[in-house]
């Protein structure tokens, strides 16, 4: 018998939101703004720091895949406060970094709470709290991501100039303990259990199996639907992650360069929602093939041309797979998996996300150093995108009929 229907809070929407926001620290494109520091203080070529990142990035993608079930077992709030904190501990100790061994540590620790927990918990929490809200709920929280694509770079940029790249990490830090924790205590207060929806009746209407990890893992589309939808992280993460060199190629600024982040977050965010009520409205698996062909033409351009305009055409149209994608992943796989083990679910394709992000910086760094040029390796990009659109429109039967017995 259904239960009378019930509306999941609005703060725990609002607590991941603060998550996503606070994942920046953690993510690429503010790492990479230190390149140029880490480099010269620590004596490190593109080749090198690219494989420092992609160890440090490989080791938590491998410590999310294993431990990241938790967030079946324990309460978002509790673990988000330990996650905050040890990306808080992880930023002062990038504050004090003296060398490239103990710079991998670091990288480790700032990509595993960062880019991997906070990401984890709070797309988990979304998609387990909400049912017939999930889309739109997903897109508000994913909000938090163009939001700090928006103001971290700017940021960063102005206090390194007027404080040091190390100061600017510990008031990292300081914004983490005094801004983030509260904040997510606050809106946290009245979660759910683990396994539980806040939206009570839609469950039992919408979830009829609940697949386990095991189950996924022996389904050879998941991999299939992997090889797709890591494509974004890869090629976005390679460019931002030597965006410094990037823009040493083309002749331009780092300031002309960064000043368009806004434009990438204005656009993540208007398609984010536009894909959160398109999901409510259709389903996600049905929206799936088409999301990733504004950044084949994005890399495209950024391949082809020097020119100025180059750069915010391309800000946009990856924001626009990165928005589409954040909201779209997001709500996929409880839909065709369900939620009571979303947690576990998610930890293997948030593992194959970061094992993604961690290759792009190496193998872009060691071909660099190999004498490839940059448009060579945009023009491949562009070219496996096309491939993995259409990888994904194959899959669409296959999608629906394990959708029907979820």
């Amino acid at each position: 018998m259904p239960t009378q229907r019930t509306r999941a809070p609005t703060a725990l929407v609002a607590a991941a939101f603060v998550m996503t926001l606070s994942s920046a620290f953690g993510q690429t494109y503010f790492i990479g703004l230190f390149g140029p520091w880490l480099k010269e203080e620590l004596h490190l070529t593109d080749g090198s720091f690219g494989t420092l990142y992609m160890i440090g990035t490989l080791a938590s993608a491998a410590v999310l895949m294993w431990s990241g079930r938790i967030a079946d077992v324990f309460r978002i709030r509790r673990l988000a406060v330990i996650v905050l904190l040890g990306l808080a501990a992880t930023a002062l100790a990038m504050s004090l970094a003296p060398s490239a061994i103990l710079l991998l540590p670091v990288i480790f620790g700032l990509r595993l709470f960062g880019q991997g927990y906070l990401g984890h918990l709070a797309m988990t929490g979304v998609g387990r709290w909400y049912v017939r809200r999930r889309g739109r709920m997903m897109s508000v929280a994913v909000l938090g991501f163009p939001a700090s694509e928006a103001v971290m770079p700017f940021a960063a940029v102005a206090l390194i100039g007027a404080v040091g790249w190390r100061e600017t990490w510990q008031i990292v830090a300081a914004f983490l303990c005094f801004v983030s924790v509260p904040l997510v205590l606050l809106f946290l207060r009245r979660e759910p259990a683990p396994g539980e929806a806040a939206e009570t009746a839609e469950t039992q209407a919408a979830t009829r199996r609940d697949w386990t990890r095991a189950d996924v893992l022996r389904q050879p589309v998941f991999y299939a639907l992997l090889a797709g939808i890591v494509t974004p992280p890869f090629i976005v993460t390679g460019i931002l992650f030597h965006q410094a060199t990037l823009v040493a190629t083309k002749g331009w600024t780092m300031a002309w360069f960064t000043a368009w982040f806004p434009v990438y977050a204005l656009a993540s965010v208007a398609t984010a929602l536009i894909t959160g009520a398109l999901i409510d409205r259709f389903t996600a698996r049905q929206l799936l093939p088409g999301y990733l062909l504004p950044l084949a033409i994005g890399v495209t351009v950024l391949a082809l041309t020097d020119a100025l305009y180059a750069a915010p055409v391309f800000m946009a149209l990856a924001a626009m797979t990165n928005g589409a994608a954040q909201t779209l992943i997001g709500a996929l796989w409880a839909e065709l998996f369900g939620i009571r083990h979303l947690g576990a679910i998610r930890s293997v394709t948030f593992a194959a996300m970061v094992f993604s992000t961690a290759l792009a910086p190496a193998l872009m760094g060691i071909l660099l150093d190999a004498g490839v040029r940059l448009e060579a390796q945009y023009l491949t990009m562009a070219g496996y995108t096309l491939f993995s659109a259409v990888l994904l429109r194959a899959l669409g039967p296959r999608l629906n009929r394990i959708a029907a017995t979820t």
